[in-house]
């Protein structure tokens, strides 16, 4: 069962949230709600049901919370990913990012010793199904300009400029 709500800061920032029994599942963009969620459970979670239930989803959006109030600066949640072995090891690599930290896809291509992977790294980033929590916002161009980013690039200016402290998230 993938269960899922809607999370929505007092800063106006939403998204949808979806975890199973095992842990957060999917962050969705905001707008594009339900939609996006089902097109990707069937692609990648074939057969699991979908059910609206805010109260499981509870605990997540009390750690969303934290991170967007500043109170944490990390996730402390269970996930329940699911990709090949070369995706893992790119979003086990974000994860070490810093929070206000950048990096760029080389970067991370060094990181999990595949110098010449930076293509497949880019790939593999966009497939992160938990943004935010896995976080793929704050790898950048090697010119430091914004690339691409499932939530818009509008939301990884805002994000990427809330952990550096330039602003709240409104």
């Amino acid at each position: 069962m993938i269960y899922w709500d809607m999370y929505t800061h007092e800063s106006g920032f939403r998204f949808l949230i979806a975890a199973t029994d095992k842990g957060l599942c999917f962050t969705g963009s905001d707008g594009q709600e339900v939609e996006e969620l089902v097109a990707w459970a069937h692609k990648k979670r074939r057969g699991n049901p979908i059910e609206k239930n805010a109260a499981q989803l509870m605990p997540y959006k009390r750690a969303f919370d934290a991170f967007f109030e500043g109170t944490s600066k990390q996730f402390d949640m269970p996930l329940d990913v699911v990709g090949t072995p070369f995706q893992m090891q790119v979003w086990e690599a974000l994860q070490s990012i810093p929070f206000g930290g950048t990096c760029c896809y080389g970067d991370i291509a060094q990181a999990i010793q595949k110098p010449n992977a930076v293509r497949a790294v880019g790939g593999a980033i966009g497939a992160n199904p938990v943004m935010i929590v896995i976080p793929c916002h704050r790898v950048i161009g090697k010119n430091g300009t914004l690339t691409g980013f499932r939530g818009g690039l509008q939301l990884k200016e805002r994000l990427l400029r809330f952990e550096q402290g330039e602003s709240r998230l409104n």
